[in-house]
């Protein structure tokens, strides 16, 4: 799913065994065959989503039978909540790896490069990124505290981060409430980001056409909150 990351998936193969999702068999495989399944996986998940997920094509791409895969997981529901817990685990670690760099540059030219980079990133993966808004939005209780949350969470303490950071350089106002306006702006981003990944909230949110550009919508919403929350007093 990206080449820039590395995931520690053996914390969580220990884990997922413990819990029956995964056998033995394939904890004791050599590392490299691990990680071809482990991307074979998550690649497949990110094409068509956990709950389509084709098990021909996951052996296919790692190269081992279908027979084999069926060694490691028994049966495809077991393969399918380890892809869930793993694609989950994998987003979450991809996240907690950018949270620092969404500090370094000012807020308000990190502030639409968060949106944008997000919006391309769930394109880009944009089976498990339909597969993340029918749990968020049909309010699945398998998924919810499993999946959404815990990659919500990461993404509101990403902002979170990014507004502390720019009240320490003096970019907002020092008497912001930060907590409320992460929570704030967390909402707004998701909705701008959603509303641009899924056709079927255009016509609810109606952001974008053939005259209205993203790039137009991304400076706007950044002037809105610049203009909110300034440090400068209005005169």
């Amino acid at each position: 799913m990206t080449d820039e990351f590395t995931f520690n998936y053996l914390p969580v193969i220990l884990e997922l065994e413990q819990k029956g999702l995964v056998t033995r068999t394939f904890r004791r495989l050599d590392p490299e065959r691990q990680q071809a399944i482990i991307t074979a996986i998550l690649d497949e998940a990110g094409e068509s989503g956990p709950q389509d997920l084709n098990i021909k094509r996951v052996a296919e791409r790692a190269g081992i039978s279908t027979g084999s895969l069926y060694q490691y997981f028994i049966n495809r529901e077991n393969l399918l909540r380890f892809t869930t817990e793993l694609a989950t685990r994998f987003t979450v670690q991809l996240f907690e790896t950018y949270r620092p760099y969404m500090t370094q540059a000012s807020f308000e030219e990190t502030l639409p490069m968060y949106i944008s980079e997000g919006v391309n990133w769930s394109k880009d993966q944009l089976g498990f990124a339909r597969f993340f808004g029918a749990a968020a939005y049909h309010g699945d209780p398998q998924y919810g505290e499993s999946v959404v949350r815990p990659i919500a969470s990461v993404l509101r303490q990403m902002v979170t981060d990014m507004l502390n950071a720019a009240v320490e350089k003096g970019e907002v106002r020092s008497d912001l409430d930060v907590e409320a306006a992460a929570r704030v702006l967390h909402t707004l981003t998701i909705a701008i980001g959603d509303g641009l990944i899924f056709p079927q909230l255009m016509n609810y949110y109606q952001l974008t056409d053939q005259s209205m550009t993203a790039e137009r919508i991304y400076a706007a919403f950044t002037d809105l909150v610049m203009h909110g929350l300034s440090a400068e007093k209005p005169s």
